[in-house]
């Protein structure tokens, strides 16, 4: 986690050319100078007391600066993703501060490789990419040991690929360093099992109880036994809410917020019951026995139909009718009850109203469904597959079925056909203004998979979709899943794609760097 750390900041200290953090600079360009090699980013002292650095592949101009901040400075999270990355981008100089390590890891999991795309030279942009793509791999959950050897071969690669654009400076034993994870991962396992967040995380709480810094280690003795009494009492009680002491985050996963009781017109009411008896298991019988009037009359009155054929069968006094299936057969009342905030499955939820207030991003979903698929309109043998299907939550409701409760996601969904593309770097990109077919707007929210957007840099309507994990819980304590980070890419860029023999190593569409020269420094070594 810490070589994560210290190659992240030194990729955005050189791409943002931050001072302190970046590997780029004048003593940089002349030991490239004393090797022989891209002698035409030499720095040109000018009259007066500055210095000239040409623009490298890898510099940004000012414009480009303010498109990289703006696109991390507009990014909204879901819940317990990350901390607010907002917060961590300054634009008024253009640079990232206080950068944490978990900071870091969310960057290189998937935030910067989204944040370059179309601001750096393309074969830039890949190089950081492959790199980001690696560690996203070797954090998995899960990893073959067969494909280790590969792992190794890719690093190899995009490290000399990284050689070929940023300065010799720029390696440090930290990124040396990358060469050997795989073979870490070989003896010791897989990085997630001694990753040291959760320490970091208790470290920043047990400063917290520190308020006498002459006397730390009294400090916190006396503020740890204290919690640890108050805990005791507080599990001792069965049955009692802790006064002063906030939810933990698995509560606050399970918990639902905004409930409201509304009334809703009797068509919506009756798509979301057709949605249902279509996606219930126990309906599956009575769907297929009349496949085909179902072609023909769709669902205009299928549920009609279900209702009297279910009461057809529980005229016979030797009838098999579940409970289920008798109050399903009847429609749910009209008066719903709606949230603006839903936890489940180890999601929490919120609707696009929410999100608008808030500084995180909940209402993005996705869902695998089985569509119909046809050539052309007279296509005589479609075909049905697995799609998937990428939208935002307008409602969350629960229908009342009397004896139990269902509660599903009223969704405005992209459309398919024109709305959703996936680039040549294997990024998902949605244009949520697209919408599809309005008459399909529901789905369980069990069904549901949380996704959250980011504007695409390139600008324009297009978002790039990035997908979360859920965080599950197991008596407070978390799952071994929670810090895996989904890939942000369907794929890596080929190598022979971008190891090209042609490299322009000056940027003719960039401005420069001008360096001053520092007679402050100059005097003190005078002096001495």
């Amino acid at each position: 986690m810490h070589i994560e750390k210290n190659v992240c900041e030194s990729l955005i200290g050189t791409l943002l050319n931050i001072p302190g953090k970046t590997k780029d600079g004048e003593n940089a360009r002349l030991d490239m100078v004393a090797m022989g090699i891209r002698e035409s980013l030499k720095p040109v002292s000018e009259e007066g007391k500055r210095t000239f650095l040409p623009a490298a592949c890898y510099t940004l101009s000012r414009f480009e600066k303010k498109q990289f901040c703006s696109t991390l400075a507009g990014v909204k999270v879901p819940t317990g993703y990350s901390s607010n990355i907002k917060s961590l981008v300054q634009m008024k100089d253009l640079k990232l501060i206080n950068l944490k390590s978990h900071d870091c890891h969310t960057l290189m999991q998937q935030l910067l490789p989204v944040a370059i795309r179309g601001v750096l030279p393309k074969e830039v942009c890949n190089t950081i990419i492959r790199l980001c793509y690696f560690f996203n791999s070797i954090c998995s959950k899960i990893i073959d040991p067969s494909k280790l050897q590969q792992l190794q071969d890719e690093v190899v690669v995009t490290l000399c690929l990284l050689e070929k654009y940023f300065p010799p400076a720029f390696f440090d034993v930290m990124v040396h360093l990358t060469v050997h994870l795989p073979r870490e991962i070989k003896f010791c396992g897989p990085v997630w099992l001694r990753w040291m967040y959760s320490m970091e995380r208790y470290m920043k709480i047990l400063k917290g109880y520190v308020r006498n810094r002459h006397r730390p280690e009294g400090c916190i003795i006396e503020c740890y036994i204290a919690e640890e009494a108050v805990e005791f009492c507080s599990e001792y009680l069965a049955n009692a809410r802790t006064i002063g002491v906030p939810k933990g985050i698995e509560e606050r996963i399970e918990s639902r917020s905004g409930f409201k009781v509304i009334p809703i017109d009797y068509k919506t009411l009756c798509e979301a019951h057709y949605y249902i008896l279509q996606n219930t298991t126990v309906v599956d019988p009575y769907m297929s026995k009349n496949e085909k009037w179902l072609q023909a009359e769709h669902k205009r009155s299928f549920s009609s139909w279900f209702k009297r054929k279910i009461e057809t069968e529980l005229a016979h006094p030797e009838n098999t009718i579940s409970q289920q299936i008798r109050w399903l057969a009847h429609e749910p009342k009209r008066e719903v009850l709606s949230y603006s905030g839903y936890g489940i499955g180890g999601y929490y939820y919120n609707t696009r109203d929410h999100d608008s207030r808030s500084t995180t991003q909940n209402s993005g979903v996705m869902v695998e469904a089985e569509s119909l698929h046809m050539s052309t309109a007279k296509d005589k043998n479609p075909i049905y597959a697995n799609m998937l299907y990428y939208g935002v939550i307008e409602d969350i409701w629960e229908l009342n079925y009397t004896q139990f409760k269902i509660p599903v996601f009223r969704c405005k969904w992209v459309d398919n056909k024109g709305g959703v593309k996936v680039d040549e770097n294997g990024f998902t990109l949605v244009d949520l203004n697209k919408e599809g077919d309005p008459n399909d707007q529901f789905v369980f929210a069990s069904q549901a998979k949380q996704v959250f957007y980011v504007n695409d840099p390139n600008g324009g309507r297009w978002s790039v979709v990035l997908t979360t994990k859920p965080k599950l819980y197991d008596r407070g304590d978390v799952c071994d899943n929670i810090e895996e980070t989904p890939s942000f890419s369907r794929g890596l860029p080929e190598s022979d794609d971008i190891d090209n023999e042609d490299v322009a190593y000056v940027r003719e569409d960039c401005e420069g760097i001008y360096v001053e020269e520092d007679t402050t420094s100059r005097k003190k070594r005078k002096r001495t």
